[in-house]
């Protein structure tokens, strides 16, 4: 049953982050750079806090007792993440939600999942190691679904070259307005890489949640001191670059631009950030349920997957494709699916 529910959390965290660009696309008036920021104080500091708050009693108390090292390690993962997370923006506005995140998950999937294993088994420190999940039943299942999804991952690549290939220039900006596939696609390729920081980080500072629990925080919320920390790494990378194309770009007038619908702007700003920050919010209640992190990572990255190539059906991101076409990324899809059955499965023989 916790993995059932584990997998049901990585489900609602994959929900929220590949809805939460929705809000951002209904923005008028104002600058990416503008929009971005304002939504990105509500990400990555104001509902961080807010919720750390609520579920974590004395969380700055913990931060304050953590050492030096463990901080600053788990600051730096944040900033490494945050420039992910800067291009992960600019690979949906190039190659639209679907093809961009499809791309950019694939990498942060193999790394953030693979890397903290390996790490461990290389150091030769504690916990789960690369050469435990290599030698167990369970373990073995969940690498498997590891390359599966990143099979997946690349059948939904391959439709949008496909995608590339069939339209013509009208067609492609009609539904991404700045569809750009080798500039998307490089930024994307950045994008997963560093993105896959933000799992390096939740591992950095496991004693913060460790010791969160010690003191009575419920297991279920025990993540929410680190993502903290971790959150104030990108904040401090995003706001430092937004505020560089604020003064490049010479919209610094857009917060008090009595032109564009300010109050509108502000509210789907911060909801876009609201959402986006509860996919780690119910990330950490699924990784709590699940028996190691590489699982998680690769549930949460499949779910966001499937939902952002959902909406990209929706908002018409493939109109005007053949049909052929349209098979291949909904096989992609499927073979995910088919993956997070596999992580699933792995999962359950750690409760056996």
């Amino acid at each position: 049953m916790g993995v059932l529910f584990g997998v049901l959390f990585h489900f609602i965290g994959g929900f929220a982050s590949g809805s939460f660009y929705l809000p951002y696309k209904k923005v008028r008036g104002w600058s990416w750079e503008s929009a971005w920021i304002v939504g990105g104080l509500f990400s990555w500091l104001i509902v961080p806090w807010m919720t750390a708050t609520l579920t974590v009693p004395g969380f700055m108390d913990i931060i304050q007792a953590t050492p030096t090292a463990t901080l600053f390690w788990t600051y730096v993962m944040g900033l490494l993440w945050g420039i992910g997370g800067l291009t992960f923006g600019l690979s949906m506005r190039y190659l639209g939600m679907s093809l961009g995140m499809s791309v950019a998950l694939g990498f942060c999937s193999a790394f953030g999942a693979m890397i903290p294993p390996i790490y461990r088994d290389w150091m030769g420190i504690g916990g789960e190691t690369f050469s435990a999940l290599f030698h167990s039943t369970g373990g073995q299942f969940v690498l498997l679904g590891v390359l599966v999804c990143l099979v997946g991952i690349g059948i939904c690549g391959r439709a949008g070259m496909l995608k590339e290939q069939e339209l013509s220039t009208e067609q492609k900006q009609a539904s991404v307005a700045e569809f750009n596939l080798y500039r998307g696609l490089g930024v994307a390729t950045v994008s997963g890489i560093l993105s896959a920081c933000f799992n390096f980080g939740i591992e950095a500072g496991q004693s913060m949640a460790h010791l969160a629990t010690q003191r009575g925080t419920n297991p279920l919320f025990q993540n929410n001191v680190v993502f903290v920390v971790v959150l104030w790494g990108g904040l401090t990378t995003n706001l430092i670059w937004c505020v560089l194309l604020n003064w490049r770009n010479r919209t610094f007038h857009d917060y008090g631009n009595a032109k564009s619908p300010l109050a509108a702007n502000y509210a789907l700003s911060a909801l876009a950030g609201t959402i986006w920050f509860l996919q780690f919010f119910f990330y950490g209640m699924g990784a709590s349920k699940l028996s190691n992190g590489a699982s998680s990572w690769i549930l949460h990255m499949a779910f966001i997957i499937i939902v952002s190539n959902g909406w990209g059906f929706l908002l018409h991101e493939w109109r005007g494709v053949p049909r052929r076409t349209l098979s291949v990324v909904l096989l992609g899809i499927a073979t995910i699916l088919v993956s997070v059955g596999l992580v699933g499965y792995g999962n359950s023989w750690a409760t056996h």
